[in-house]
Formats: structure tokens, sequence, C-alpha cells
């Protein structure tokens, strides 16, 4: 018998184990992949206090996972498939068999958003990415496509500026929802191409390869085609709470409806992370979260 299930290694996940195996509970880990989430594919994480210097976010989450489990917290890495949370205890079922729980905290985190453009699935790994990171160096001294307004496109630029031979930043509005010391950086850039209050709205491809992209004005509707290697998508993310089907509330947007504590539709069941709805959604924000919905199990359990 669990006493925490954790679905999901990111941060979030990673931070609760801590807070939970402190308090003297017997906490596991749920991740089909690896640890770290999203947190794990960043190059440079600048805003996370105490990291004046810089650190990669895959060395944050491995010095994260190896405190967790310095203190007792346990790994599975199984995907969890399903859950029944209104059972008491509580199962979760994965591929390879079914687990009982005490309490639950859900901290799947979320997915880059797809454009949902014809081709881009089949183009994903052959010119499509959704990791710049993961995949830029691929594409070095080429001419490469980021879609989106944000941090992470933003982000994104930056970074493929420094291996890449021009860069084509391609936004709907005229101006970048980033943070303002984004739009610095980026104005420094020589190599970068702004192609604003504009979309992609077709791949362009040669013997099973993303050869361009063709972007649509959206004040004009005229079309100019964009040749690149590459395409790195940014443009949000998408909530992982699928396999919930139904188990609990969520909003239109797939996001589990949770207060400030994490607190759920259903008594032991809380969210934390970019899974839940918030205003922000950044490393520093999903570590709290994974913290405070810890102290609320503990909490639950208790009484």
């Amino acid at each position: 018998m669990i006493d925490v299930a954790i679905i999901g290694a990111g941060p979030a996940g990673l931070a609760a184990a801590l807070y939970a195996t402190r308090a003297g509970l017997e906490a596991t880990l749920f991740e089909r992949i690896s640890f770290g989430g999203q947190l794990a594919q960043t190059e440079h994480l600048e805003n996370y206090p105490g990291y004046v210097l810089s650190t990669s976010g895959f060395d944050l989450a491995l010095a994260m996972h190896e405190q967790a489990t310095s203190f007792g917290a346990q790994t599975v890495t199984e995907e969890v498939t399903s859950v029944d949370l209104a059972a008491d205890p509580k199962k979760l079922v994965t591929p390879f068999g079914e687990y009982e729980a005490r309490s639950v905290i859900i901290a799947t985190g979320a997915r880059p958003t797809h454009l949902g453009l014809e081709g881009e699935e089949e183009l994903a790994g052959h010119g499509v990415s959704y990791c710049a990171t993961c995949d830029g160096n691929f594409f070095r001294n080429r001419d490469v496509v980021v879609v989106g307004g944000g941090n992470t496109a933003a982000a994104d630029a930056i970074y493929l500026s420094r291996i890449c031979r021009k860069v084509y930043l391609v936004h709907r509005r005229d101006t970048l929802r980033a943070t303002a010391i984004y739009h610095d950086r980026l104005r420094g850039l020589e190599n970068i191409e702004f192609c604003w209050s504009s979309e992609v709205v077709k791949l362009l491809q040669t013997d099973g390869a993303l050869s361009g992209v063709t972007i649509r004005d959206r004040l004009t509707d005229g079309l100019r085609d964009l040749d690149a290697s590459a395409l790195f998508i940014a443009v949000g993310t998408t909530p992982n709470s699928e396999f919930l089907n139904g188990a609990l509330e969520i909003n239109q947007a797939g996001y589990i409806i949770a207060d400030e504590s994490g607190i759920t539709s259903i008594p032991g069941v809380f969210a934390a992370g970019d899974v839940r709805t918030k205003a922000l959604r950044q490393v520093v924000t999903a570590v709290a979260d994974g913290a405070v919905c810890a102290e609320e199990a503990a909490a639950y359990l208790a009484s």
C-alpha cells in the first residue's frame, strides 16, 4: 500500500516526493520515460532562484531526483494509463499491473502543442521539432524557422541563432509575449528575422524531409515561402490529463481544476505543476506546487 502515489516525475513530482518522504510517508513516483519532464530539455535555466550563473535543466532535474531518492522515494518506470480515484484505496493501472494508494498527487505536466498542419506528424523528426535544444544541432549552419511568441519561442530563437545560419521567428501578433529580457537579447542578433502578424499555413517537403514553410500575413493575406531545413514549434502546451478519462474535474482546455493547495474535486487527490489550472507555469511554481501538495496529502492521511 503506497501512502502517496505521485504520477509524473517532473519538478512538481520530484518536489512532492521530497516533501512527502521527509514527512515520513512512503512516496512512489510513476514516470513513463525519464525524470525531469520539460525541465530536462531546458538548455539554460536562468530564472530559478539560486542559479545565478545559469545551469542546465537536466542537471537540476538530476539533482532533484537524487535528493528525493536519498530520503526514500521510490521510482516506478511505468506509465499510468487509467485510474480509479473514487475507490478506497485509490487504484492506478499501468501496462504491467495495478497499484493501490491512500492518496494521489497528479503531476503529469504538459506537452508541446502541435500546429495541426497537413504532414506535421509525418515530418516530426524529419525537420519538424518541438524541442530546439534537443534537435537544433542537427541543423547547424542551416536556415530554420521558429514559430511562437512566448518565452520558449524566444529562448529557442536565441539558442538557434548561435548555431544556425539564419532564424526566422514567426509570430501571429505584432509583438512578443515573452518576458522583456528576451526582447533585448533578440534585438541584438543579426541573423534573426522577425515575421510579425504571420502564421505558418503549409509545410513544404522534399524527399520526405522539410524543405520550407509557407507563411500567411494575417493583415494582408499575402503568402510567402521560407526556405528552411527545420521548423521548431513553440506555441504553448497541452496538459497530459487524458488518462484521467473523466475521473477528475477539468476545464475546457484539459487542465485539472485545483486551487493553490492543489486540492481537486476528489478528497485525497491533488494536482501540481503544469497540469493544473494556474496563472504561471514555470519550474519555480511547479516545485512550490509539489511541496504544497505533499503537505496537503500528509494532512489528509493524518485526518
